[in-house]
């Protein structure tokens, strides 16, 4: 059997899961700079190490209200095809390791926005930990973006 890592984060309360092996690093919160006629889950720009980089709000990706950062607040910075994107989440929990046996698809009666950024479940002692599929959520919305344009 083979064995992933995972960083374990919450947003909402609820946690979540990205493979170890996308992670470029993940930050504390630092200044974002806003850009015009983005969709609003496009929190900004931030320059990181001489380099600049998009970053996701998951929480307004998600459709959840959005309450103020504090020092819980950390930026997992993603590696995305040649890039590097971040998503802000509410909080890093842990790194758990997981085998092959402790994964399920994700529920195909979830059908809300939120779930269907998801690619599986890892079942754990403590409950399920549903597993970011962060090409999804990295994903710009063309219809969005286009109606952003146009206001």
């Amino acid at each position: 059997m083979s064995k992933k890592q995972f960083v374990v984060f919450t947003v909402n309360s609820e946690e979540f899961g990205i493979n170890i092996d996308r992670i470029n690093s993940i930050e504390r919160m630092m200044e974002i700079f806003k850009v015009p006629n983005t969709p609003d889950y496009i929190e900004g720009l931030v320059n990181l190490r001489g380099k600049v980089h998009t970053v996701f709000n998951l929480r307004k990706r998600f459709g959840l209200p959005c309450p103020a950062f504090d020092d819980n607040t950390k930026i997992i910075m993603i590696n995305e095809a040649d890039s590097i994107v971040g998503i802000i989440v509410d909080e890093v929990k842990k790194i758990i390791k997981a085998d092959d046996s402790e994964f399920e698809d994700a529920p195909k009666a979830l059908s809300n926005l939120r779930d269907q950024f998801l690619s599986g479940t890892v079942k754990t002692d403590g409950g399920v930990i549903m597993l970011l599929d962060a090409d999804r959520v990295l994903t710009v919305n063309a219809d969005k973006q286009k109606q952003a344009v146009q206001q």
